[in-house]
């Protein structure tokens, strides 16, 4: 279908942009959209319609944002309480690192990123130094990648980097796309403590590409709905994972 087809190659569209591929009426449009959204194959949202994460391809970033927001945030807070004033901090595109941000109130604090969402998010915070990558601008995870990147990333040392995953199999993390998946190397390279930020829905999946396995981290926190089992499991395999508070 045309409608699915421009979606998932974007990663998102706006119901006026399918209108005017599809030539059809927007009733129409909105009538097929509503049978790929029961499909599990696009999310609507605000007038703009997403491509739901699968191995091939992820959410965008403005939707993953509020996601599983709860479970986010508790993970986020578990981050929180470890951050010293003075940290540098290295933070890709996850949706996890940007609710850490949000609830950061230490200062003074460094910053570097390639996500745009986080650089807009913290542009007027007094007492932050604000460093963005460069790099090819992705649309959809609004973050910029590239080689540009990498190099940017390769000449920083920071104390910290917060990184999540679009899934969890064996270990290994994955993520749909090999340009995000070298950021997240590059990132775990330049940081003298990596943590990886993990909501229990992640465990299980499978992506394109791998850039970690769990074992890589420093520390895996993950929300309080995750199962006795699977963090006895985890720790038993040598990840130091922690559980954060409900």
């Amino acid at each position: 279908m045309a409608i699915a087809e421009r979606v998932v190659k974007n990663g998102s569209a706006s119901v006026d942009e399918l209108v005017e591929l599809t030539g059809v009426s927007a009733m129409t449009v909105y009538r097929d959209i509503e049978s790929l959204e029961e499909a599990g194959v696009l999310i609507r949202h605000r007038g703009q319609v997403t491509a739901v994460a699968t191995g091939l391809n992820e959410i965008g970033a403005s939707i993953r944002v509020n996601q599983n927001a709860e479970l986010k945030q508790e993970v986020a807070r578990a981050v929180v309480e470890q951050i010293r004033p003075g940290s540098s901090i290295l933070v890709d595109d996850s949706t996890t690192a940007l609710w850490v941000l949000r609830m950061l109130e230490l200062v003074p604090l460094t910053v570097v990123t390639n996500s745009m969402l986080v650089a807009r998010e913290l542009e007027r915070r007094s007492g932050i130094r604000l460093f963005v990558t460069g790099g090819e601008y992705q649309a959809w995870s609004e973050a910029m990648v590239g080689q540009t990147t990498i190099h940017v990333i390769a000449d920083i040392r920071a104390d910290y980097c917060l990184l999540s995953a679009s899934g969890i199999s064996d270990l290994l993390c994955y993520h749909p796309y090999e340009d995000c998946a070298q950021v997240k190397r590059a990132m775990m390279a330049s940081a003298d403590k990596s943590i990886l930020l993990l909501d229990h829905t992640k465990l299980d999946r499978r992506a394109l590409h791998t850039f970690a396995s769990m074992t890589d981290f420093d520390q895996v926190i993950m929300d309080s709905q995750t199962s006795d089992e699977a963090i006895a499991a985890l720790r038993d395999k040598g990840v130091a994972v922690v559980r954060a508070a409900g």
